[in-house]
């Protein structure tokens, strides 16, 4: 594939003058660097229904507000009169824009070149971006269209290295700034990292894939032969691993989410959150939410449609959805403040703590708390998962994961539970102490509210297994049981003893929630900086 260009047209005309040969130079060399691989390399990127490197710079960022850094750097031969002969740039677009008038470092991989190989890069480009995020504190896009490493480099290193770069401040940059990675092509090695290493990993369906190794690697590694699609695409593969947090159907629409994530964060840590304006009245109340869950508890309901009914209209960002779906994470707003939301989901798996959903949990735990957003938590928690397969692939040990988290959390929380609430799981309402060990349990209930250390029913199913087997009518004894312990665990029971805060008409969950927002806005403002670990 020939990149090089050397006859691009001229941008502007300079003037004649004692540089005027050089300042041609530049101006002829923007062009070919603006030209990226050429009309037939982008014409063919366009084919595959692809936006080139720039094109989608500036869907991303505010108009005209892109300032590209290192647009020079490439690879260049010179002829015998020591003149430029041809110029192929680096397969690399980075710089410093606006995402609602709010300047963000952008790095965006050309395809065009080389089909973004490392053969054409100039590593130290992206690496300058990462670093200039690190520096300024300001937020980060990546967006990935790499094949990945070549051996090839070798042949220009002359020698091999020990895999990493010390100049590059991956880690260290999710505990002070937002970073979203977006896949857009297929995305291995180095470029899968790029992508995963971020608060937002964004993948279009179909047309992107991420994996350690392709296809080739895995055939001479395994001996098996597998499509990219197969490997590392969202359907057959990352829906389930959570590797990326979200997938759209459109280069277009994962430019838009990159957008919409951020404006729920902050530009660094060490601001608040963005709070805008919003016109959905702070004491809406929605009587449907009175008979929003279902008298006949083997009925399940869907928790969407209750957060669309408590928070800001058309403020919901979901994160992660297929995978744990179990639960649900994701940001909205209270009267235009911006928060962090769990809940579980009852129609998978009955809404029960998962392996998945409890990593899923304590990752989304970690970013809410390391950018200060409050965390309202919408429990309807059966516990964690039971059964061989769970315990095989420790449920148990991930719940702990998901605790840990929740308990080294110092934003402010409010939870209501909404249904049940059991076990181990149904205990991380909250957190019990929080790093400061003066965590208030900020903890409310519907009337639908049930809890304990375990279900009613298995309850007495184990502890009187032998009484209802001896009874006359095993099944009314049964049920009587259960009735019994019903009426105890009852929330009113636990309200006259201070164990909730208060029973809430399920209609007022919004009025509560948007007063309380206030105050936690007030909490976060006192504690901004870093917490004291990055993302786990």
């Amino acid at each position: 594939m020939n990149t090089t260009l050397t006859s691009a047209p001229v941008a502007t005309a300079v003037q004649a003058g004692d540089w005027a040969e050089d300042l041609q130079e530049l101006v002829e060399r923007r062009a070919i660097a603006n030209a990226l691989g050429g009309e037939e390399q982008v014409a063919r990127h366009h084919a595959l229904g692809k936006l080139t490197a720039r094109e989608r710079i500036a869907h991303l960022l505010d108009a005209g507000s892109f300032g590209e850094l290192g647009a020079l750097a490439g690879a260049v031969k010179y002829g015998a009169d020591r003149k430029r002969a041809s110029f192929t740039p680096s397969n690399a677009v980075v710089g410093i824009g606006k995402i609602d008038a709010r300047r963000t470092v952008v790095a965006a991989d050309d395809f065009t070149i080389r089909g973004g190989s490392s053969e054409g890069s100039v590593s130290e480009k992206w690496i300058y971006a990462d670093r200039y995020a690190w520096e300024y504190k300001l937020p980060l896009v990546r967006m990935i269209d790499s094949a990945g490493g070549s051996v090839k480099l070798l042949d220009k290193l002359g020698h091999t290295k020990i895999p990493g770069y010390a100049m590059l401040p991956m880690t260290q940059l999710l505990g002070v700034v937002p970073v979203v990675g977006i896949a857009l092509g297929a995305c291995a090695g180095l470029g899968a990292v790029r992508v995963g290493a971020s608060h937002l990993a964004i993948m279009i369906r179909g047309k992107s894939q991420i994996f350690a190794g392709g296809p080739p690697v895995v055939k001479q590694a395994l001996g098996i032969d597998i499509d990219k699609e197969a490997l590392g695409g969202y359907d057959q593969m990352h829906r389930y691993s959570g590797v990326v947090g979200l997938a759209v159907d459109t280069e277009e629409d994962a430019l838009k989410a990159t957008r919409k994530f951020l404006s729920y964060l902050p530009g660094n840590v060490w601001e608040r959150p963005p709070v805008v304006a919003c016109d959905d009245p702070v004491d809406r109340c929605d009587p449907w939410l009175n008979k929003a869950i279902p008298a006949d508890k083997r009925k399940v309901f869907n928790p969407r449609k209750i957060l669309k009914s408590i928070f800001d209209e058309g403020s919901i960002f979901e994160m992660s959805p297929d995978f744990g779906g179990s639960t649900i994470t994701c940001f909205a707003r209270l009267n235009g403040h911006a928060v962090g939301v769990l809940t579980n989901n009852p129609m998978i798996m009955g809404g029960a703590l998962t392996r998945s959903a409890a990593l899923k949990m304590a990752r989304f735990v970690d970013l809410c708390d390391t950018f200060h957003l409050p965390i309202v938590n919408l429990a309807d928690q059966p516990g964690v998962m039971t059964g061989a397969d769970a315990e095989r692939e420790g449920a148990i040990s991930a719940a702990l994961q998901a605790m840990h988290a929740i308990e080294q959390s110092g934003v402010p929380w409010l939870a209501i539970v909404l249904r049940r609430c059991v076990g181990l799981a149904g205990a991380m309402l909250s957190p019990l102490h929080g790093p400061s060990g003066t965590s208030l349990p900020n903890r409310y209930a519907w009337p639908s509210a049930r809890w304990g250390s375990i279900p009613v029913e298995g309850g007495v199913a184990a502890a009187y297994k032998k009484d209802i087997a001896a009874a006359e009518d095993p099944v009314a004894h049964r049920l009587d049981l259960e009735a019994h312990y019903h009426a105890i665990s009852s929330p009113m029971r636990t309200a006259e003893r201070f164990g909730v805060l208060d029973i809430i008409e399920p209609a007022s969950t919004r009025p509560l929630l948007c007063a309380w927002v206030e105050d936690a806005y007030q909490a976060t403002g006192r504690r901004l900086g870093p917490v004291g670990r990055t993302m786990r």
